[in-house]
């Protein structure tokens, strides 16, 4: 089963499968699924081709995904970072935007993953 040139796990419940689709989770699957009258327990390659069109087309009217959602978001950010906002300028550092706490816990934000612990600590400067 293919939905806007991605292809769709078959062995997974249609629910799951769903969520493949950049910009589609649990919740969303689940909705599309009660308006298209599918059930949430069929595999992917059990689904009919009237059901799986029914599916197709709520998704291409209803919302936006993938490559329309992804560049709507990265001229979002763009946006911010233009006018300078607080949000944009923590986006253009790389650290955390929504008011996280950043002298410990946002390691994977600012590129300081360590492994085991005790590595990839930044180096003090000597005074």
């Amino acid at each position: 089963m293919r939905i806007l040139g991605i292809t769709l796990p078959d062995e997974k419940r249609i629910e799951i499968a769903l969520t493949t689709l950049f910009g589609i989770g649990r919740s969303r699957a689940q909705k599309i699924l009660k308006d298209a009258k599918v059930s949430l327990e069929k595999k992917a390659k059990e689904v009919t081709a009237d059901e799986e069109n029914a599916i197709r087309k709520i998704i291409e009217t209803s919302f936006k995904i993938e490559g329309d959602l992804k560049r709507e978001v990265s001229a979002n950010v763009k946006r911010l970072k233009d006018i300078k906002a607080y949000r944009g300028i923590r986006h253009q550092r790389s650290l955390p935007v929504n008011g996280q706490r950043t002298k410990t816990n946002s390691r994977t934000r600012r590129g300081n993953t360590r492994k085991t612990m005790g590595t990839g600590r930044k180096a003090e400067t000597k005074k």
